[in-house]
């Protein structure tokens, strides 16, 4: 974990630069730290971008878009760092769609969710990839 999923209106698909946002958000997440150590363990990043063909906002009589982000974390981290967490990457969102904010409708939101591991099941690799990547490289982290 943590794994953040976009979802968005299909009426941003070309202009709103998902792909990039997505890339501003796992950096975010992969550079927090704290005491010198990965809050967010690399090998856990995912960010995805769903495009929603079928919405309506509001009443549907304006022309109006919106991105629903919704964080799912691992229990345990403080909510200090929860907090310090959704509000870097609100700000990132914000910062990305400033314009289309700008000179048309747009509803941002974020919610991050916990969960245990209880009732949760894995098949990872990742981790020990980045490790050895980190160990071959020299940097000792092992994110």
């Amino acid at each position: 974990m943590p794994h953040l999923t976009l979802e968005y209106s299909a009426n941003l698909q070309d202009e709103g630069g998902l792909g990039p946002l997505c890339t501003k958000l796992a950096r975010c997440l992969a550079g927090w730290q704290a005491d010198g150590k990965a809050v967010y363990p690399i090998g856990g990043i995912r960010v995805r971008a769903l495009c929603t063909q079928d919405y309506c906002i509001g009443d549907g009589s304006l022309e109006a878009a919106f991105v629903h982000a919704t964080l799912k974390i691992g229990a345990g981290r403080s909510e200090q760092t929860k907090a310090a967490t959704g509000d870097a990457l609100f700000a990132i969102m914000k910062e990305h769609f400033a314009s289309i904010y700008e000179r048309s409708g747009l509803a941002l939101s974020l919610e991050i969710t916990e969960f245990s591991e209880t009732g949760t099941w894995k098949h990872n690799n990742l981790h020990a990839r980045f490790r050895a990547q980190a160990d071959a490289a020299g940097d000792g982290s092992s994110r």
